[in-house]
């Protein structure tokens, strides 16, 4: 960033912001991106986090910490039921996030804390801001798109679309295009009330007195003027906050750098990137159709397969031997990868992900199309834009089957299909860029937050 924050940045010098991720690795690193971005506009930041996936936050010595115990068992600690885990994280962390933010206004008497700035999910913390008389601001992690898909769940339900049949999953959703049946957000989980810390999380983000967003006007304006009909709260549009700052995000893995090396070898853009993030999980037999959609598109491509993403499996002994010895030299995986160097590396011509919100705007943000494989919640939502607003990927329609991921690779990456959602993305790439300079629709956005921000000072 450059130094376009000076005058405010002595003004609100000892002007404290007080932020609080949620601990997974899809939430945390907006939060301590849109931290140093507003460290740099000149605010205190303290940042309270749970013990529970606390990243390394040494390399941020500029932020004060404080822990708080979570209170989860071992077995809730390591549940693959998330909708349990955020439950039980909003029930468990309220008197431990209440007793920590108190001490924090008892000691910093010569801070004025303007604000605290929570994930969307943490929907516990705004009735603890309204108890003590604190603004609350929002930082929604996902898209525009996906948090109004996410308010119409009742609607949803009272049509009726939510208990449609297999064979009604590609009828349209009429009241929500472009979205399919199928690409509502669904949730699994052993909760008696599936929706319900969705709800929660809608309505209090309602009462919050700001919301934060890691996209760009140009992206999203129709839903940007959806959402400020529907949730009436001052909205602040100033991503991609990655590109702020060239610092790499956190992460709860150790990164394999040789899948540089390896990209270094490659052929400009040649090389299919494939990685379906940090939670998802998928059955034995899928993987062996990803294993040999890979091979038989005659691509070459890094794959990330996460310890567990196969649940049950260490992590390669389920693939087999004749797909090894297929792949050969053409094929290179790795447990987790620097994800944003490898999509702007040279070699990188595709990403085959899962439509997380953080991975499709870094894709965007480097130029790189995408084929979709969503696996829950607003990774369907965020697909479905990528297919048929945007026209910068191909979804994988009818799931993980090889014949189907053989096609939309060699679609994607030597078709003419490919060609056009390459000049789409491009022109979305340059949108991108401008946005962040002077002038540029997140630039004058973040301005007016910090405006906004200072603005809960008390007078002199």
């Amino acid at each position: 960033m450059d130094n376009q924050g000076q005058t405010i940045q002595q003004q609100s010098k000892r002007c404290r912001l007080v932020l609080f991720p949620l601990p997974l690795q899809g939430h945390i690193n907006p939060m301590i991106q849109l931290a140093n971005i507003l460290h740099h506009k000149g605010f205190d930041i303290s940042i309270i986090h749970t013990k529970y996936n606390l990243p390394n936050l040494s390399e941020y010595p500029h932020f004060t910490v404080h822990l708080i115990p979570d209170g989860l068992s071992e077995t809730e600690a390591s549940t693959s039921d998330i909708v349990l885990l955020l439950k039980l994280l909003n029930e468990k962390c309220v008197k431990p996030f209440l007793d920590c933010l108190a001490q924090l206004l008892s000691d910093d008497a010569d801070d004025h804390i303007a604000c605290i700035i929570t994930d969307a999910i943490w929907y516990f913390t705004q009735a603890v801001a309204d108890n003590i008389k604190i603004r609350r601001i929002v930082l929604r992690t996902g898209s525009v798109g996906s948090l109004l898909a996410f308010a119409a769940l009742p609607l949803f339900q009272e049509k009726g679309y939510l208990s449609w049949k297999d064979s009604e999953m590609d009828a349209p959703v009429v009241e929500f295009p472009p979205l399919k049946v199928k690409d509502i957000p669904s949730i699994e989980t052993c909760t008696t009330e599936p929706y319900q810390v969705v709800l929660n999380m809608v309505e209090q983000t309602k009462k919050a007195s700001g919301l934060i967003f890691n996209t760009f006007k140009e992206l999203e304006e129709p839903e940007s003027d959806k959402l400020q009909e529907q949730f009436l709260v001052p909205t602040f549009a100033i991503g991609p906050f990655h590109k702020y700052f060239a610092a790499s995000p956190s992460s709860l893995w150790t990164q394999d750098r040789t899948s540089l090396s390896w990209l270094d070898t490659q052929a400009p853009k040649s090389v299919i990137y494939v990685s379906f993030g940090s939670i998802a999980e998928m059955h034995e037999d899928k993987l062996i159709e990803v294993a040999w959609g890979l091979a038989n598109s005659g691509q070459p491509f890094l794959w990330v397969v996460r310890p567990g993403l196969v649940n049950g499996s260490e992590w390669l002994e389920i693939l087999p031997k004749e797909f090894l010895e297929a792949i050969s030299r053409r094929g290179y995986i790795v447990k987790w990868a620097p994800q944003q160097e490898v999509l702007s590396h040279p070699s990188t011509g595709g990403f085959w992900t899962h439509s997380g919100w953080n991975s499709t705007l870094e894709s965007i943000c480097e130029g790189v199309p995408m084929i979709c494989s969503p696996f829950f919640g607003d990774q369907k939502v965020n697909s479905r834009y990528v297919n048929d607003i945007w026209k910068v990927g191909i979804k994988l329609e009818k799931g993980l089957d090889r014949v189907q991921i053989e096609s939309a690779i060699q679609k994607l990456m030597v078709g003419k299909e490919g060609e056009d959602i390459r000049k789409n993305i491009m022109c979305l790439k340059e949108k991108l860029d401008r946005c962040l300079k002077p002038c540029g629709s997140s630039y004058q956005s973040l301005e007016n937050l910090v405006d906004f921000i200072s603005s809960f000072r008390p007078p002199v």
